[in-house]
């Protein structure tokens, strides 16, 4: 059973599993309108990340 997740960008309920190849996004659309907006820097993390959080 897939799990129903919120798309981030457009708030569309969706699919998390691997049928939706644009997973958290609900599309290709609000995939690109998301990267846009980190390319222009719209987006930003808020706080400096300490290698060791990452896996």
């Amino acid at each position: 059973m897939e799990d129903k997740i919120i798309c981030p960008q457009c708030k569309k309920v969706t699919v998390s599993g691997k049928v939706n190849k644009y997973r958290p996004f609900c599309s290709r659309r609000c995939k690109l309108i998301d990267l846009g907006e980190w390319a222009r820097e719209e987006k930003t993390i808020s706080r400096n990340i300490n290698p060791k959080e990452i896996n």
